[in-house]
């Protein structure tokens, strides 16, 4: 099969025929096999009622629901393991991901072997509240990650179908797909300029909230794919260099009142110097930093995954 579409929704009734019928007008266009997964999560409207009409009408269109609400991140994990094409395409369902995109995308991956490639929306129909913090938020990823990519958060991607089965999407980890991926030895990303279309029916499912959890998954993201097999060297460093700044002014203060013992200098009580104090702290954070360093690196060689490697070829 050359594409597998999945395609995550909540509340989206009014968009999916439209959306189902122009992914269908232009798979037939270019000659593509292809499957289309639209995964319902938890949707409260009739959604799920829409997907099964449009099932029964193309039974290329397939659909699973959601119990409940779990996020983008569990929708996609979820299509990903699904997937069959050699090419796996994600966009969003509210129509401003335009299908047109999709022969590009393709091309991409099986003319130009990419392992991934992120669409791009350089020009946007969003208000200024939501594009400028996506631009910081992007900054900060492509200086976290080391990937240079304009829009992390874009919906509309596609990947190598090895991508898909090599990365474990959970939480709200959607946005690092593309870090999750070179994590995992796919290194090969770029980037393809896509139209946004303006949102045709219903509103927006993200608040701002969604650009503060962002850049704690950044901070997330990057300790893993940097410390989450060597936790030792992140806790570790740290404390050590702690624990030796304390213990350093704690040999300049023992150091100082010796000498002023030996001239008969009045020195300051010990307990009475401030100094004291911030270096038994450091001393302190020191010990417990290369502690938690010395646990989580016990915790990291008892995982089931500690020698779990990408093998690419073997002869």
């Amino acid at each position: 099969m050359d594409i597998s579409i999945v395609i995550p929704l909540f509340n989206e009734e009014e968009s999916l025929p439209e959306l189902c019928s122009w992914i269908e007008k232009v798979m037939n266009k270019n000659n593509y096999s292809y499957e289309v997964f639209l995964i319902d999560d938890g949707s409260k409207d009739s959604s799920w009622q829409v997907i099964e009409e449009l099932s029964v009408k193309n039974s290329l269109i397939k659909g699973v629901k959601f119990r409940r609400n779990y996020g983008k991140s569990a929708a996609l994990n979820i299509g990903f393991q699904k997937a069959t094409g050699d090419v796996v395409i994600t966009m969003d369902a509210d129509l401003q991901d335009s299908p047109d995109e999709i022969p590009a995308l393709y091309d991409k991956i099986m003319k130009e072997d990419f392992d991934l490639v992120s669409g791009w929306k350089q020009k946007r129909y969003d208000p200024l509240s939501k594009t400028i913090p996506t631009k910081l938020f992007n900054w900060a990823a492509r200086k976290a990650s080391g990937i240079y990519l304009h829009d992390f958060n874009c919906g509309l991607k596609s990947y190598k179908n090895t991508v898909v089965k090599s990365v474990e999407v959970h939480g709200e980890m959607h946005r690092y797909i593309p870090v999750l991926a070179k994590w995992a030895g796919f290194a090969n990303i770029t980037e393809q300029v896509v139209e946004h279309q303006s949102r045709k029916y219903g509103e927006t499912k993200f608040g701002l909230e969604r650009f503060v959890n962002g850049f704690l998954d950044l901070l997330t993201i990057t300790f893993v794919t940097r410390f989450g097999k060597k936790p030792m060297h992140f806790f570790g460093v740290i404390g050590t260099l702690m624990f030796m700044l304390g213990f350093g002014i704690f040999g300049f203060i023992v150091i100082e009142k010796l000498y002023a013992i030996s001239n008969s200098i009045q020195a300051k009580n010990i307990a009475d110097m401030s100094i004291f104090y911030i270096a038994l702290t450091s001393m302190i954070i020191g010990v417990q930093l290369f502690l938690a360093g010395f646990i989580s690196e016990m915790i990291s060689r008892s995982s089931n995954d500690r020698n779990n490697y990408q093998i690419e070829k073997e002869v």
